[in-house]
């Protein structure tokens, strides 16, 4: 199920047909972070050089240059070293990213600074991403000051640096069939791990608990890794966006809120859901989640080609506001509170983001000025919420410190969309069967 050599050549060709024929793209991979002392955090590659070769070992840089006889896609990657493979495992080499990964040619990386001077002089222009990586910046200014010193003797630098992250970016943000299907994949394993939170949760068991068995879930369907620190948020903490502590006891009568997804073959899946501890919603729970549950509805008819951006979350507003009023929770018109924003005491966030590679993945949400448009093959979250913070004096002591989100993965077709994280359920009587074993 992983990206074929060929699809990740077809990419590379498809980015330097859109590059000016004298240039040059520069793309440096990921570095090993020091966790503590002489430990590391697991390693990623970079989103931008992973999409672009699958190579996953640190210390690489990808370059393309279009048109160069010699050949056009240059990888530098750590050299063979059967010492260092002995402590840390299987490093493929020069030969072996040209034999498995299908670039052109290939040096080791601490011949970067003498080979990558050469390939840059004469070009016209140098795609690449400026300001993400500090020391990786004046290397790259480096070799073009060189360059600029030996002007005398005929040598010709770059003349103009242009962002490589507004053309690849855009190729990213349409997903081919072969990542729809990684991705639906994700979202299933995803998916099945929300199942299994739900099915274990019970009072007096603690938030790390349904963590635990959830990151189990993913590495037992071989995801190792969550694509991001999972959120398990009960009871007051579910009011908080990005709370991840997760180290409160389970108490009857509360909600839990779970953002929670894997990351499988580099790419992400990203679901929230609410439910409650002891399985059964209070009314006032089941009235907050029905409304919520409601919004996405409304927004998910909305996504589809010819929509744009802001259209579900329109009409995530227009659904929340109105719930609210009848409610109680809100006060005067709708057009009115809309105008005002008064719902954003209670929903404080947009509907949603791109997803793939990364979980708030490339692409822009506006252009020219104006909301995207939705088009096939993009991916992107959609997730209302309605968060009564426990110190909200304005509303009745009942609905206090209730927090729900909802949240799926979906994917833009030629007529409408695909719900990617369909299989976990979010109908509040469906969720109540599922935690009493009936599911």
């Amino acid at each position: 199920m992983k990206i074929t050599k060929s699809e990740h050549a077809r990419r590379r060709k498809k980015l330097m047909r859109s590059m000016d024929r004298q240039s040059i793209a520069i793309v440096p991979g990921a570095r090993e972070v020091t966790r503590s002392r002489d430990t590391e955090y697991p390693f990623r590659q970079d989103s931008d050089l992973f999409y672009l070769t699958g190579f996953e070992e640190p210390d690489a840089v990808l370059v393309l240059i279009p048109g160069r006889r010699q050949g056009q896609v240059i990888l530098f990657c750590r050299d063979r070293d059967p010492e260092m493979e002995l402590w840390n495992g299987y490093r493929a080499g020069p030969e072996g990213a040209v034999a498995y990964y299908g670039v052109d040619d290939s040096f080791p990386i601490e011949d970067m600074d003498d080979i990558l001077p050469g390939l840059i002089e004469g070009k016209h222009r140098i795609y690449y991403s400026m300001g993400h990586d500090d020391a990786f910046d004046q290397r790259v200014m480096g070799w073009v000051n060189q360059i600029r010193r030996l002007a005398r003797t005929g040598t010709t630098p770059p003349a103009d640096f242009t962002d490589l992250a507004f053309l690849l970016h855009q190729q990213r943000l349409i997903k081919s069939a072969a990542e729809v299907r990684i991705m639906r994949r994700a979202g299933e394993i995803s998916a099945a791990a929300h199942c299994r939170a739900m099915r274990e949760c019970e009072p007096g068991r603690f938030e790390y608990h349904l963590e635990a068995a959830i990151q189990h879930c993913f590495a037992q369907h071989g995801a190792r890794f969550p694509a991001y620190n999972s959120i398990v948020g009960s009871g007051a903490n579910a009011c908080i966006l990005h709370y991840t502590e997760n180290n409160a006891r389970l108490r009857d009568g509360d909600l839990v809120l779970i953002d929670a997804g894997c990351e499988f073959h580099g790419y992400a899946a990203d679901i929230t859901r609410t439910f409650p501890v002891n399985g059964r919603f209070s009314p006032e729970q089941r009235a907050i989640y029905d409304l919520v549950l409601e919004a996405q509805s409304a927004a998910l008819s909305r996504v589809k080609p010819g929509s744009n951006w802001n259209q579900p979350h329109a009409a995530i507003i227009r659904v929340i506001t109105r719930g609210l009023v009848k409610l109680g929770l809100l006060e005067g018109r709708e057009r009115d509170l809309i105008k005002s924003e008064s719902y954003r005491d209670f929903y404080m966030h947009r509907s949603g983001h791109w997803l793939g590679l990364d979980v708030h993945d490339v692409g822009d949400y506006r252009v020219d000025g104006r909301w995207r448009p939705l088009e096939p093959g993009m991916v992107l979250t959609i997730e209302p919420g309605i968060y009564i913070s426990p110190e909200n004096t304005r509303v009745a002591k009942r609905w206090r410190g209730i927090g729900v989100r909802i949240e799926d993965d979906v994917v833009i077709t030629a007529n409408g969309c695909e719900v990617l994280t369909a299989g976990v359920p979010k109908l509040a009587d469906e969720i109540e069967a599922l935690m009493a074993g009936n599911g």
